[in-house]
């Protein structure tokens, strides 16, 4: 259609329009079409004559399209005895708006003023409508057949009835009496189907009859860019000269369309603003439809809003309906009753006893539900009474003979109190039949009784879920499905017995276990003070070393210790700690006993191995003056280095090394290599992932409970100058710089790079008694002396992801497994708990854990159980050290 666009109308051509013309002063004539000819000037005069004498008659204008840009006002240089009042009244077109003169006239100046700015007027620029009704209409309303301006100027205020027909019949032409555009059924008829299908194709689609619907091949749509542009230009020519056409494509039937006058003045009129259809009234005549002889006139209360009541919804409506649909739910009425079938239920009553006379229909009279209904009532909650028991064969008028009592028990009974006696005041007594079965004797005192109790007696409800106790317990999957994990005890490793343990006819308990990260060896510490080296598959000792002679030796070189103190006797201490060297290439291990933490080679390595081990270990067998540590260090005050290689003036030295050659023939040295000495009793150490730092605890020695060791430099470092609470143990992160320090309620995550507490876990233990961390590094189980496994997520948050407590005791040991998807816990119960516990790298999944064995091996003695655990480093298998100096290997089998 046509394109709107400004620019300005100093020099258009002459247009023709239409005036519609209606007489409103006392003339009855019919509204007339004369057309106006922009190129015969007395056609022009004639309609300006016409249009001073009424003042209220409507004129379209075609070429105007708002009410600001008429091309009315601007005439042309051709035609300058044009009359601009013709055009004034065109500007607006019928549609509701003021007709004052002074108004119309103050527009105007404002149109002539704004003129010159060409941004102010809209125009149709591309396609200019013809702004006069085609010729052939045009001549007909002449009664005389053709135009004649002699007719027109001769009578040019009459209107004849024969061009009052013509003009209606033009101006309702639109035929509205069917909705159906193809009534002959040519038109393309394929629905919504995309038309680029038939692009291919020499038709478009199929009709009504089945017949193709050709491609018309003048239309625009077969035409390149060139031809339209050349065609909208020659149009443009001929609806300037008047004798041109509007035309549009037909996308669906693929032909040009040619618009009547009336669909142009349809489109211009909507267009600009107006009212489609020229005929419409919008401002008709006000008729009074009073018929009275006085009107009514309206009092003062006449422009008063309506109150907010009258349109909001009625609160009584709205109880009724509540109180209805109450009635309704209790069954006093039904929909009957409501819709008004029945005027009075009592007729439905009435009906439905005639009916069935006898009334009498069968119920229940226990459902079940009535505690529920009671319940559900309104006013005081009801309690009832609770239910007598039912009777038993001792209450029957012919009982067994074992419900009889004799007469010392009847003696027996009258001693004690009714309420003491089996059945209360009741006798059993047998009756040959019914009928001779009397009255009871004391049936009103016990109703009496309970009666009384039943009101002095306080009651409460107690209302019973009915849950199946299955379904508060997770779907775990089956133990068998989650193999391998540990079953049956295979290896046992028999602790020699020493002549004290004789003596007193005690065993040695052995309270901690540490395996080689080939899995060939494991290393058992005792009570005693002894390190023994056992092979795993035969369980055979290779090797024994009594630390407690170390400590002498350390003792001897120490400058702190007095004379009259070594030749006192020492007591016994315990190993209470031991690690091997996670690192396979390094053959050697940690123990712990008393303040001291000893190197320990153990001389298994191959060729290779032992030269790696050695060149550790070189720096830790050549220290003095207490290693490599800067004398004003905090480290210096609390760890001292010793070496224990090179002491061959003292006894005790030589009987450390002596008899005890490496168990490879490769390997140098076998034995204690060197001593940490601390100022407070250490209690557990643990190595760094690559082997060469490790970490000791010294819970009573305040700041200096934690130093962080390197064994390749013989040098230490205190990484605290203050702790919060009693440090119990320490770890390394397997994969970050991280260190877990935890205490006896808290675990706290240092940075070691950063040199700043990352995360604090609160474990809700009283005393966490051992630490592990999983290989991800993402999940830390604690164990404690009460009894709980705490499992901690540290994506999570920092308190716990699972409390487990399935140990009767306090747990001694927890741990995972290197390689599967296990855990195990131990306990002074004596058992085992051993956990199939699934991590996923999916962190929108939790951990599985589900419990699938309890190993049991060992006997609790002084309230101790299983001390130590520990798994193998490459198969499902589990080592196992109690009190009762035990020592057991678990395997899947």
């Amino acid at each position: 259609m046509a394109r709107k666009t400004k620019s300005k109308t100093t020099s258009a051509p002459a247009k023709e329009t239409v005036q519609l013309t209606a007489e409103t002063e006392g003339d009855d004539a019919a509204p007339e079409v004369e057309p106006i000819d922009s190129e015969d000037d007395d056609d022009v005069d004639e309609a300006s004559e016409s249009e001073s004498q009424s003042e209220s008659e409507e004129e379209y204008d075609s070429a105007a399209e708002d009410d600001e840009g008429d091309d009315a006002n601007h005439p042309d240089e051709e035609s300058s005895d044009f009359d601009p009042e013709v055009s004034d009244e065109d500007e607006f077109e019928d549609q509701g708006s003021s007709d004052d003169d002074e108004d119309r006239l103050e527009r105007q100046m404002k149109d002539d003023d704004d003129d010159d700015d060409e941004s102010d007027v809209e125009i149709l620029e591309e396609l200019d409508v013809v702004r006069s009704w085609p010729k052939e209409l045009a001549g007909k309303k002449r009664a005389g057949g053709p135009n004649s301006n002699a007719a027109s100027s001769s009578a040019p205020d009459a209107v004849t009835a024969a061009d009052a027909d013509t003009t209606a019949k033009w101006m309702h032409a639109d035929d509205l009496s069917s909705d159906d555009e193809d009534a002959d059924g040519a038109g393309n008829r394929i629905g919504r189907v995309p038309l680029h299908w038939y692009d291919d194709y020499d038709h478009i689609g199929y009709d009504a009859h089945g017949q193709r619907v050709v491609k018309s091949q003048s239309s625009s749509a077969s035409k390149d860019i060139l031809d339209r542009v050349i065609d909208a230009a020659d149009d443009l020519e001929a609806n300037a000269a008047g004798n041109g056409k509007f035309t549009v494509y037909d996308a669906l039937n693929a032909r040009d369309v040619a618009l009547t006058p009336r669909q142009v003045e349809l489109i211009r009129r909507l267009q600009s603003g107006a009212f489609a259809h020229p005929e419409h009234d919008a401002n008709p005549d006000y008729v009074a439809y009073f018929s009275g002889v006085d009107p009514e006139v309206s009092g003062l209360n006449s422009d008063r809003y309506e109150k907010k009541s009258r349109f909001q919804p009625s609160k009584w409506e709205k109880l009724q309906v509540r109180r209805l649909l109450h009635r309704l739910k209790c069954g006093s009425i039904n929909m009957d009753y409501l819709e008004g079938r029945v005027r009075d239920m009592n007729d439905l009553v009435s009906k439905s006893k005639d009916e069935d006379p006898s009334g009498d229909k069968p119920f229940l009279l226990w459902k079940g539900d009535e505690e529920d209904e009671l319940a559900l009532r309104k006013g005081p909650q009801h309690m009832p009474a609770p239910k007598l028991p039912p009777p038993g064969h001792a209450y029957s008028y012919n009982p067994p003979e074992e419900y009889l009592p004799n007469e010392q028990e009847l003696k027996e009974w009258e001693e004690l109190d009714p309420e003491d006696r089996p059945y209360g005041h009741f006798v059993p007594k047998k009756h040959p039949n019914l009928r001779s079965v009397g009255a009871y004797e004391h049936a009103v005192r016990e109703r009496f009784e309970r009666c009384l109790d039943l009101y002095l007696c306080p009651r409460a409800m107690k209302r019973r879920l009915n849950i199946d106790p299955e379904s508060l317990v997770p779907s775990l999957p089956k133990a068998s499905d989650l193999r391998p994990f540990p079953t049956a005890k295979v290896v046992a490793y028999e602790v020699p017995e020493t002549n004290a343990t004789k003596k007193e006819d005690a065993a040695v308990m052995v309270r901690c276990l540490t395996v080689s990260p080939d899995g060939q060896f494991l290393v058992s510490g005792d009570e005693n003070g002894v390190v023994r080296l056992w092979e795993v598959q035969t369980g055979r000792l290779l090797r024994s070393w009594d630390l407690m002679l170390v400590l002498s030796v350390g003792e001897e070189n120490d400058d702190q210790n007095d004379k009259s103190q070594q030749g006192e006797p020492q007591t016994k201490k315990p190993v209470s700690s031991l690690e091997w060297n996670p690192n396979r290439s390094h053959h050697c291990l940690l123990a712990t006993i008393g303040k001291c933490a000893i190197v320990i080679s153990t001389g298994t390595g191959g060729p290779d191995d032992s030269e790696l081990t050695d060149a550790l270990l070189s720096a830790a067998s050549a220290c003095k003056h207490g290693g490599n540590i800067a004398p004003e260090s905090r480290a210096a005050k609390a760890v001292k280095w010793t070496s224990l290689q090179h002491k061959k003036s003292s006894k005790s030295s030589s009987n450390v090394n002596a008899n005890t050659p490496p168990i490879s023939a490769y390997g140098t040295a076998s034995g204690p290599i060197c001593l940490l000495r601390t100022n407070r009793e250490c209690t557990h150490v643990q190595w760094h992932r690559k082997g060469d730092y490790f970490v000791t605890v010294s819970p009573k020695a305040g700041a200096a409970a934690v130093l962080i060791h390197q064994l390749s430099k013989a040098a230490s470092q205190q990484p605290f100058g203050k702790v919060k609470g009693e440090i119990q143990l320490a770890c390394f992160h397997p994969q970050k710089p991280f260190l877990f320090v935890a205490s006896k309620e808290h675990v706290r995550v240092y940075h070691l790079v950063k040199q700043m507490m990352v995360k604090r876990l609160m474990s809700g233990c009283r005393h966490i008694s051992s630490l592990d961390v999983h290989g991800s590094g993402d999940h830390v189980v604690v164990g404690s002396l009460d009894r709980r496994l705490v499992w901690f997520d540290l994506d999570l948050a920092n308190t716990p992801y699972k409390t487990l407590k399935y140990h009767e005791r306090a747990l001694r040991s927890v741990g995972f497994h290197p390689r599967y998807p296990l855990m195990a816990s131990a306990s002074d119960d004596g058992s085992i708990h051993v956990f199939h516990s699934m991590v996923y790298s999916d962190l929108m999944r939790n951990p599985l854990i589900v419990p699938v064995k309890v190993l049991r091996g060992h006997n609790v003695v002084n309230s101790l159980g299983t001390l130590a655990m520990v798994f193998h480093p490459t198969q499902p298998w589990l080592f196992s050290a109690g009190a009762d100096g035990k020592i057991h290997l678990f395997q899947d089998l």
